[in-house]
């Protein structure tokens, strides 16, 4: 009886940290979100930039920790499954921040090269994990050479990235409906908020927001371990979800503030950041190479991330005005994809 009271204070104790983490995400979230607009613009950086690398790393950070906690403690499938289960339910929050924006579908509105080269760079990345995950073992002191080609092609790919945005080379057509990125001035106007005060401003809430992500992690797997699911359900659903939590604040965020471009860019940036999740667990995965202890859970997550994300381009490319319940058709296949991937989970 007294064991039965610990434990439902305890659980009590980390619900309470849980929620409370998530009010700090919820409010330090929708600070940063501004801040980064503004980064973005006096930056001359771009919003989709700035979404997917800054804003990208700095929720990313609860994600990196568990997996890498996953990881040097041997749950391999855990780490991993984390990563690519972070990757589908983040692509399934754009279905969400679609439904908040009612002007027009979302990847219509928000059309922008960097977007659709965020989401290849995603693809390509998803594509080397495929083979690291499919090939023989061929680590060396327990590093997979796949771990150091995901950093270095993220690190190509991002320079790519600034490229595209400095001097594009394909532009979206500009129809009625198509959100416009601002641009200003990169010479700071009298009374002007200077650059170096949003970096303060933006460092100062991604702390907040990667320590409250941290305990949302932390306390996601405290909950779900009582449950007693396996390492695929509780690292693709439980806590992927958890501590993909700031991205689907800041995305909605930059929605209602009308920086449409720094929202899909938060998300699909973030996912391609996501990736790394592996390359680092498999640094701190003392056990061999990562990509050969999974089980076939973390094959479906793989196999789902990429399905959601092609069905993302070809919404980006094929720029659907509206759609079912004023979404696009990428939207709704996207749920679909997910809830497949769920439903073949839990009953396998």
């Amino acid at each position: 009886m007294v064991h039965t009271l610990a434990t439902e204070y305890s659980i009590a104790v980390i619900t309470g940290q849980f929620l409370i983490a998530a009010a700090f995400i919820g409010f330090f979230g929708v600070k940063m979100t501004y801040v980064a607009r503004d980064l973005a613009q006096a930056s001359g950086l771009g919003e989709a930039f700035t979404g997917a690398v800054f804003i990208g790393a700095a929720t990313s950070l609860s994600g990196i920790i568990a997996s890498v906690t996953a990881a040097s403690q041997g749950h391999a499938s855990l780490a991993v499954s984390n990563s690519l289960g972070g990757i589908a339910a983040q692509t399934l929050f754009l279905v969400l921040a679609d439904l908040v924006y009612r002007k027009a579908n979302l990847e219509f509105a928000a059309a922008s090269v960097e977007n659709m080269m965020m989401s290849a760079q995603l693809m390509l990345l998803l594509c080397l994990l495929l083979v690291a995950f499919t090939v023989p073992d061929i680590s060396f002191l327990a590093i997979h050479p796949a771990s150091l080609l995901l950093i270095a092609a993220y690190l190509f790919t991002v320079k790519m990235l600034v490229d595209t945005h400095q001097k594009p080379m394909w532009l979206p057509r500009r129809s009625y409906g198509t959100v416009r990125e601002q641009r200003v001035s990169r010479v700071v106007q009298p009374g002007s908020v200077g650059l170096a005060p949003l970096i303060f401003k933006f460092l100062g809430c991604s702390l907040v927001v990667g320590l409250s992500g941290w305990l949302i992690a932390t306390s996601g797997m405290a909950i779900v371990e009582h449950a007693g699911l396996s390492a695929g359900i509780i690292g693709g659903i439980f806590v992927a979800c958890a501590t993909s939590l700031p991205e689907l604040v800041i995305a909605i965020t930059a929605i209602r503030a009308g920086a449409l471009a720094l929202a899909v860019g938060d998300i699909v940036g973030g996912n391609a950041f996501d990736t790394l999740f592996v390359a680092v667990a498999d640094l701190f995965y003392r056990d061999g190479s990562i990509y050969q202890a999974i089980s076939g859970q973390e094959s479906v997550w793989l196999g789902t991330a990429m399905l959601m994300n092609c069905t993302l381009l070809l919404g980006l490319m094929y720029r659907e005005r509206k759609g079912f319940a004023n979404i696009g058709m990428e939207s709704l296949i996207i749920l679909l994809i997910y809830i497949g991937a769920i439903t073949y989970l839990s009953i396998n």
